[in-house]
């Protein structure tokens, strides 16, 4: 498996080479990343990354990829004896996603952008906290099982002061399972320009 993700890391090493090297404009940055999975009626919150690179002045192709960790739902029943109860319980559900694809934006300091990406979608179920080797253990099992694919068309905002800024992106998660899911995303976070 070690041996299969070097051929990986440097399959995508290469890809990313030569257009970075020819780019106008590089951008990398982290976020905070929310998402309101509607299939199971839960918020979903992680970090992720991304990196960029403009291939003409107004369009950037970006790379993302982020981890939420897992969530502690609320389930109740009502029983007839006693009224009922409210238990807590962490599900153990944690949520790796990759995305790549064109961002289209406006020119300047403060700048509109609309995308639309594609990708994959890892449902992990496992009792350990998140870590990160729990993190490591996502990209293991990428080929085992729960991987389906995604598309997020979003939009979003972004302001910059010299080399550094904020952004944030609104769109939807779709991933395709027997039908497609549609989820609210949130991301929020720093970027670098170079």
């Amino acid at each position: 498996m070690k041996r299969f993700l070097l051929i990986i890391a440097a399959l995508l090493a290469t890809v990313w080479a030569a257009p970075v090297a020819l780019a106008q404009h590089v951008e990398i940055g982290v976020y905070g990343d929310y998402v309101h999975l509607g299939s199971i009626d839960t918020n979903m919150a992680g970090v992720g990354g991304r990196i960029g690179f403009n291939v003409i002045h107004s369009v950037m192709f970006e790379a993302q990829m982020s981890y939420d960790f897992d969530q502690t739902f609320r389930e109740g029943f009502t029983s007839t004896g006693s009224g009922g109860s409210l238990n807590f319980t962490n599900s153990g559900l944690k949520v790796l996603t990759g995305l790549f694809g064109p961002k289209i934006q406006t020119p300047g300091p403060v700048k509109f952008f609309v995308t639309v990406k594609g990708g994959f979608i890892h449902f992990a179920l496992s009792p350990a906290p998140g870590s990160p080797g729990q993190f490591t253990s996502a990209f293991e099992n990428l080929r085992a099982n729960n991987v389906d694919g995604m598309l997020y068309p979003g939009a979003g905002l972004e302001a910059s002061i010299g080399p550094v800024g904020l952004r944030l992106d609104v769109g939807d998660d779709i991933y395709f399972t027997n039908r497609a899911y549609h989820n609210l995303a949130i991301q929020f976070g720093p970027v670098i320009h170079f």
